[in-house]
């Protein structure tokens, strides 16, 4: 099944830019498969800048922000790969008062839920960005951003 919803209020163009979105796609448990659809996607120019696994006897679980999620979704459209696309937030954390503990301190005073999280494969300001997939997008940015924390767009991570 190809889910794709209609864009959402939390993924939505804002001043600051567009939200970062997350493309998840499930794989069957098979030597290669990750590499194929990496290739897939390198071959259209697309380059994977976060990646999570999570793997089960027969299926894997793909959670991945791509450079261009517009193309690589038209391109799973295309080829038939089953995805979800949602919204995430990506926060550039420092060893200051902008640590991992000072964005999750803040998120709990909010009381925002983070239902998953990895880091990213790229940096483009040098320092540890996370994705993280919190229950109310939108807030936890703003929450995020308030605490002086720098939140990510795509137009930041795309190249």
């Amino acid at each position: 099944m190809i889910t794709s919803k209609p864009k959402a209020h939390s993924e939505t163009a804002t001043p600051a830019g567009t939200p970062v979105r997350q493309l998840s796609v499930f794989l069957h448990n098979r030597v290669g498969a990750l590499m194929a659809l990496v290739k897939l996607l390198t071959d259209h120019r697309i380059e994977v800048l976060g990646l999570s696994l999570q793997d089960t006897t027969e299926l894997a679980l793909v959670r991945l922000v791509p450079s261009d999620p517009e193309t690589a979704e038209m391109l799973f459209i295309e080829k038939g790969i089953p995805h979800v696309v949602c919204p995430v937030t990506v926060v550039e954390l420092r060893e200051t008062e902008h640590s991992l503990a000072h964005a999750l301190a803040a998120l709990l005073t909010a009381e925002i839920d983070i239902n998953f999280s990895y880091p990213l494969l790229v940096r483009p300001s040098r320092q540890p960005l996370l994705v993280l997939h919190l229950d109310s997008p939108d807030l936890g940015a703003e929450v995020l951003s308030s605490a002086g924390f720098k939140v990510l767009t795509q137009e930041d991570l795309s190249r």
